[in-house]
Order: structure tokens, then sequence, then C-alpha cells
């Protein structure tokens, strides 16, 4: 089909590139995202206009955050951007005078692991974003899966512990209140406010200030092998094991690939869910294991997989 453009919207930056069918990223550009909702469809346009100017472009994919229908063509909600019922398909379509396919954002990224990344290799495969909250996307028999009315794969809601922590959907016990970037954060600075001399090494890193602790700061104390900042993420782990053996009683996968921000620490993220993915998994050892990798194309996953689905159109 020739080159495509893949923007990914987020909440501070709409990021976008030129794509070809190998997926390879040929020329990007980026630009904040405005804080009018109304503004930010003129500026996703002026971004593919930017990049077309100087390209061949034969269709536009957006990976946008939120529900999005099954058509892929309105934004039911997405509250980061304050867009509701937002017709953005034919908004952009009007604009640029391209053909245009709307995606969740995390089903984009998805998408361009599983065609062009870490999952390339199988049919099946469970992406898990694990950033400030939990996102993700499910492919099965190398099709996006996205339910009846298009909003599958928001397993950063599955109901983890009744009654538990409140979370931002208006929910409790939700699992990326559990298994997140902030429950990394939230696990640090308890532990080290709660443990004494244990906690030294991340209170030395915050100036003493265990409430305000950053995850990074936990990342570079488990790197150089701080006990207590290992069994902090040893915790995350366990809760992300947790609910990747609840989906692959779902689905089946044969690979889950671990991505967002918090997968940027490596094998320290890696191993000990992989541990307690296969501790948990229903069926033990008497049945087959997914992989468990981590992501590979890294920023450029919503913008490869966005480009790679407007083929589709």
């Amino acid at each position: 089909m020739g080159l495509t453009i893949g923007v990914d919207v987020g909440g501070t930056k709409i990021a976008a590139g030129v794509v070809d069918e190998n997926g390879e990223i040929l020329a990007r550009t980026r630009v904040p995202t405005p804080a009018d909702p109304q503004w930010a469809v003129g500026a996703i346009a002026d971004a593919v206009k930017e990049l077309r100017a100087q390209h061949d472009i034969t269709a536009v994919g957006v990976g946008a955050p939120g529900y999005i229908d099954r058509e892929r063509s309105t934004v039911i909600m997405a509250p980061n951007i304050n867009w509701e019922n937002e017709p953005l398909k034919a908004r952009i379509e009007d604009l640029v005078h391209l053909p245009t396919v709307i995606e969740n954002d995390a089903n984009a990224a998805a998408w361009g692991e599983f065609r062009f990344g870490a999952a390339a290799r199988h049919n099946d495969m469970i992406m898990i974003t694990v950033g400030t909250g939990i996102g993700g996307g499910i492919v099965l028999d190398g099709r996006m899966y996205r339910g009846s009315f298009g909003v599958a794969g928001e397993i950063g809601h599955l109901n983890m512990v009744p009654d538990g922590i409140p979370c931002g959907c208006g929910s409790k016990g939700c699992w990326e209140q559990y298994a997140s970037g902030r429950a990394l954060r939230r696990y640090g600075r308890e532990r080290a406010a709660t443990e004494g001399v244990l906690g030294k090494r991340l209170l030395e890193l915050n100036e003493g200030i265990a409430d305000t602790i950053t995850g990074s700061q936990i990342t570079e104390a488990a790197e150089e092998g701080d006990p207590l900042a290992l069994e902090v993420y040893d915790e995350l782990a366990d809760w992300l094991g947790r609910g990747m053996s609840d989906l692959a009683s779902l689905f089946d996968p044969a690979v889950f690939v671990l991505g967002g921000g918090v997968s940027d620490s490596g094998n320290l993220l890696l191993d000990p869910v992989a541990k307690a993915f296969e501790k948990h998994l229903i069926g033990g050892v008497h049945r087959p294991r997914a992989e468990v990798v981590l992501a590979s194309l890294g920023s450029a996953a919503g913008i490869t997989g966005a480009g790679d689905l407007a083929r589709q159109v």
C-alpha cells in the first residue's frame, strides 16, 4: 500500500511518523498536545500535513487514548484529552483528505510489537504496558481483538482486590493499583518509611524523605543490589504475574510482551515477572507456558502500529 503516517496521541505530546511496509519510520515530527481538546484535532492534522509535504502518503492511522468504537472512527471517551463521542476519523479526513483509521493507543503499540517487534514470530500475543497505570492490547489469530463494541483490552482495570485501593476509573482494587509504576513508588515509599536501616539507601537517594521517593530512585537502588529495592520490584512483579496468569487462562497467548516506562528497567522487571507468572499460572507444570519478553520498539511502537493499521482501511 506504500507509505502511511502513524500518529501517537499522548496527554502532553503528539508524535507522528512516516511508516513504510517494513515498519521502518522514515521521518518524524512531534508537537505539544493543546490544552483545548478541539485544538488537538488541528494539531494532529498539522503533523500529518508536515510529513505529507515530503512523502507520498496513502493513509493515516491515529493511536488515541481512551475508548474507540468498533468502526475505528469515534473516540467514545478519552478523559486525559477531554474527548467524548469525538468523530475523530471524519474530522481528520476533512482536514488532510486521506483515509484515516482511529485505534486505541495501547492497541496500536501492541500491533507494532506484533508486526515488527518482540512478538513478530507469534500469532497470539498480549502486550502489557506498565507505566503510571497499566494498558494493554490483545492479538488473537493474527488479528487485533477489539470485542463487540471496540473497547476490549482495558486490562489495567481487571478487579484484583474486592474493595481494594480506589482507582481513577471510579472502581476499587483494579490491577493497575497494584502492578504499575504508581504502585512501585507506593511500595518503595511505604517500605523506606517503616523498615529502618533496610530503607537507608532509598532514603539517601531522596535526601531522607520517604514520601517523595521516585520510581527511578527505586530502580537505581535495585541496580546497585539494594535488598529492599529488589524486594519492592518482587512485590510489583508478583502482582503482574497474578494478572498475567488470569489472562493466560482466558486467552492462552504464545507470548506476553512487557512495555511501558517501568519495562525500561529490563531484567530487573522481566526476571521476577517471569517467575511470578510461572508460580501463579493455573495448571502449573501441566500446561504450556507463554513466553514473557520485553518490548523491543520502545516509544516507536505506537507510531509504527498506527501506521501499519492504516493499511487496513
